[in-house]
């Protein structure tokens, strides 16, 4: 029924936007329900999302498209919207993303070379970032509150320890859980006077799309989950990347130059360079241990188990987090015992 509902809308679609149905082709899925295809649109191609209604709401990523294209930000436009069915036609950032340039360049092991082509990358993503965030403003995206920041944190040991690992939750584990967690929401809500801007929660180069025009900054995507929440959370998830992992002195390099920008341009990242960086880390921390519960739940749950690889990268970042500061050494103690290693401890701060 639903193919022939695509194919329906497909045709109507097509003559009212020029489009080439014999062109039609996969373009990407995604660890949501979505699919996306591509079409021919005379000299150029259009992008097609298929989001079933019952299990994916296109509002969020219509309303954030408009947002950032307020901001200035290269972010696909909606051409075209079937609500009801769930299908939808966006402009075309192209097929290239910068994760695919940081693997042209020498991807090797997880700690891809770093060149002048890769800086200037990423120094292209802490502008597009700042110019989003300079156009925050509250009460128009939910909030990154306490709540979300407990539901998130709760895939953790519901997913990563008890689905995926195998080991029983009790009270005595709860509750030291729940000690890890007050402290990480309390730093993360609370870190820097309690900034907050529009958050994309995706920030990566697997959503960053090369332009496709001199005059075009980074395409921006996958953002329909966006929030108003703590400023440390997208500089985080674009150091502390889902898919690769650099060395400490590029994330500090790229970080600091974010907070020097940030703060020339009036965004509240703090006069303290130390401060900033301390939030960012407890800010991925939240990410990481959340990170690892949805990649359980989408091998387990949803059948993807492509994801599950890359959680040893979160348990890393994890661990290192919590290697630094005294009052997480517990939660590294925790995290050796989860995944059987043995613990060694070396605090910083």
């Amino acid at each position: 029924m639903r193919a022939a509902a695509f194919a329906q809308w497909l045709a109507a679609t097509s003559a009212a936007c020029h489009l080439d149905p014999a062109t039609l082709r996969l373009a990407s899925a995604d660890a949501s329900f979505r699919r996306y295809f591509r079409i021919n649109q005379g000299d150029g191609s259009c992008i097609i999302m298929d989001a079933p209604p019952a299990l994916e709401d296109c509002a969020p990523f219509v309303k954030v498209a408009d947002l950032m294209a307020q901001a200035g930000l290269n972010a696909p436009r909606v051409l075209a919207w079937d609500q009801a069915q769930g299908f939808m036609l966006l402009s075309d950032l192209g097929s290239q993303t910068m994760m695919d340039i940081i693997k042209q360049q020498g991807a090797l092991g997880s700690v891809p070379q770093k060149g002048q082509l890769i800086h200037q990358l990423y120094m292209d993503a802490v502008d597009a970032l700042i110019q989003w965030q300079l156009s925050s403003r509250p009460d128009v995206l939910p909030a990154y509150d306490d709540a979300l920041l407990s539901r998130e944190l709760a895939l953790f040991p519901d997913w990563y320890i008890a689905q995926h690992r195998g080991i029983t939750v009790d009270t005595a584990l709860q509750e030291k859980l729940a000690g890890f967690f007050a402290q990480i929401k309390e730093s993360n809500l609370n870190s820097l006077g309690g900034a907050r801007v529009f958050v994309h929660r995706d920030f990566m180069p697997r959503n960053l799309m090369a332009p496709t025009l001199p005059t075009q900054t980074l395409g921006v995507l996958d953002f329909q989950d966006a929030v108003y929440g703590p400023i440390t959370y997208d500089i985080a998830s674009l150091m502390r990347d889902a898919f690769l992992s650099w060395d400490e002195e590029f994330v500090i390099d790229i970080t600091v130059r974010y907070w020097q920008k940030a703060r020339k341009a009036g965004l509240p990242v703090g006069d303290d360079f130390g401060e900033f960086y301390r939030a960012v880390e407890w800010m991925g921390l939240q990410r990481h241990l959340k990170i690892l519960g949805i990649f359980a739940r989408l091998t387990l749950r949803d059948g993807k188990p492509q994801y599950l690889a890359d959680t040893p990268r979160f348990i890393k970042y994890a661990r290192s987090t919590a290697s630094r500061y005294r009052q997480l050494g517990p939660l590294m103690v925790l995290l050796d015992e989860i995944e059987g290693n043995e613990t060694r401890i070396g605090y910083t701060f």
